[in-house]
């Protein structure tokens, strides 16, 4: 696998907390290094300049989910959305791991959860994971 992106919709653009996208995927090579993005995609009519997620990893052979708390920023200081636009539709790509190595060949899960104050979150559109192999 040199590149891996899934990403799931957010029906009706409104994320709730009960709704987790989960991304599965396999890994094989365990020697190069990897790169793991979150990926989110927008309206411009979404309200805040950041998003804080519950990011949930399992890996081959554990039971559990080990869960961490991020802050993905949105707006650069001049409050203009980062990322790639076209009209009002934004898409960012978030470095979560850069040259990571996965220690174990199989099958992996993320999880994700918006965890911010409203529930539902409104104009978060899809929300997914890159993986890439770095240079």
């Amino acid at each position: 696998m040199d590149t891996f992106e899934k990403n799931i919709e957010i029906p009706k653009h409104e994320w709730s907390y009960s709704q987790q996208p989960e991304i599965n995927f396999s890994i094989t090579d365990t020697v190069s290094p990897y790169n793991v993005f979150v990926t989110l995609r927008h309206t411009d009519a979404y309200a805040y300049k950041n998003i804080w997620l519950f990011i949930a990893t399992k890996q081959p052979g554990d039971s559990s989910y080990t869960k961490e708390r991020f802050e993905l920023t949105l707006q650069n200081q001049q409050g203009e959305w980062i990322g790639t636009g076209m009209s009002d539709i934004w898409e960012v790509r978030y470095p979560l791991f850069s040259n990571i190595r996965f220690k174990k060949q199989g099958s992996y899960s993320i999880r994700l959860q918006q965890t911010m104050r409203d529930n539902p979150l409104q104009h978060i559109m899809n929300a997914g994971i890159r993986i890439e192999k770095a240079n």
